[in-house]
């Protein structure tokens, strides 16, 4: 039976996260740089955007460059950043034919001019798409936006915007990048690491974790369509009992 027929798509996760790791070990196996492991983890994105498509996942967020990552050597920087202007500008035509949107989250004011612009062009052309929500997180640290987060809403007290007393995780959740969109469900982190990190600290409180030895050039449909099987076959509490859920 083909394994994506196994999957219930009534109890689909509406946001799947992904910790996309790798890369460079792959690459090392196979005798080559780093930025050829980051080639070919280009490959993998799509073929990952299209299988959340295809069974209609609703949102999909790929961790794809950290704050971090710029502490990296300069020539593995520089040859990412033009990786994703050309991967941006390959996948645009593909994006709008199979109805995503593309979104970003992080801070973004880091990026080189010319990726942010070229990341812009392609979140406005795309912006009245109505299936699957692609959201890259880029120069991205869940603690910067906690904190970013935190001012905000201390800013917005201080000048009487905003009752302290009022104050709920709704409010804090509404002030993250991510505040337009629902929690993630299921977070994947592929190469068998397992960390988070620093990825939607905040979101991902009763987040099901799932992780994976392959490392993410060779993560493949099916290996997302065995971790939403997997996720199905959890029983999600929150906190209750499994007689309550009943």
């Amino acid at each position: 039976m083909d394994i994506k027929n196994q999957i219930d798509k009534n109890k689909l996760p509406v946001h799947v996260a992904v910790i996309m790791d790798g890369n460079g070990r792959w690459a090392k196996k196979k005798g080559n740089k780093r930025v050829f492991g980051h080639r070919n983890g280009v490959k993998a994105v799509k073929n990952i955007v299209e299988a959340a498509g295809e069974i209609g996942i609703k949102y999909l967020t790929l961790y794809a460059f950290s704050t971090e990552n710029w502490n990296r050597p300069k020539t593995e920087v520089e040859a990412l950043m033009s990786l994703f202007i050309s991967a941006v500008k390959n996948e645009t035509e593909n994006l709008i034919k199979n109805n995503v949107r593309l979104k970003a989250i992080g801070n973004l004011n880091l990026l080189p001019e010319k990726v942010l612009k070229n990341l812009n062009e392609i979140i406005d052309k795309t912006k009245n798409n109505t299936g699957l929500t692609l959201i890259l997180a880029l120069s991205y640290s869940a603690r910067a936006e906690i904190t970013n987060a935190v001012k905000t809403i201390a800013q917005k007290a201080a000048k009487g915007e905003l009752n302290p007393e009022n104050i709920t995780d709704k409010t804090v959740s509404k002030h993250l990048y991510t505040g337009e969109f629902p929690d993630p469900e299921l977070l994947i982190r592929t190469s068998g690491e397992y960390r988070i990190s620093n990825f939607l600290l905040w979101q991902i409180s009763y987040t099901e974790l799932y992780f994976t030895n392959i490392l993410w050039p060779d993560f493949s449909k099916n290996d997302l369509f065995e971790a939403i099987i997997d996720f199905q076959k959890r029983e999600r509490r929150f906190g209750k009992t499994s007689e309550q859920l009943k």
